[in-house]
């Protein structure tokens, strides 16, 4: 064996974390950079969810959180997608919904004393930055004129 170490899977990830968190000219996250956000926090989330008690309501308000919080990606990614304003408003729309109520669930369990409210600190600010990001993309394209199609030619 050569003297040289294999690189870790971590440290190809914190590379390429690093590389995404490089806001826009705006300030704003970059479409990539919210991507991979999202999908951490669904991780975070599922974590989240495998460390609750054994118990009956933990499972019940765990199966919600779960369904919630990994939802929120997918209808980022959605939204990433649209053919129009009107679509990408409707799928962030979707996206901050789901973080609301991922933000109700998380927050459910520590007013419940299901979980310490120390241990979902970091998770519940994620959320709230997430709902305060898609609150923002959805009003800033509402601001944006719908883009005008072109007419067809005949041949």
């Amino acid at each position: 064996m050569s003297g040289v170490e294999p690189l870790r899977y971590s440290e190809v990830l914190d590379a390429a974390a690093s590389r995404l968190q490089e806001p826009t000219a705006d300030g704003t996250p970059s479409p990539a950079d919210l991507a991979e956000r999202t999908l951490d926090f669904a991780v975070r989330i599922i974590r989240v969810f495998q460390s609750l008690p054994k118990r009956g309501e933990a499972a019940v308000l765990g199966h919600q959180l779960l369904r919630s919080g990994t939802s929120v990606g997918a209808n980022y990614r959605e939204a990433r997608r649209a053919r129009s304003n009107a679509e990408l408003i409707a799928k962030l729309g979707d996206a901050l919904k789901e973080a609301e109520e991922t933000h109700y669930w998380l927050t459910l369990l520590v007013r419940a004393e299901v979980m310490p409210a120390p241990r979902l600190a970091l998770i519940l600010a994620e959320t709230e930055d997430l709902c305060r990001i898609f609150t923002a993309g959805v009003k800033t394209t509402r601001r944006k004129p719908a883009a005008k199609t072109r007419p067809r030619s005949n041949p």
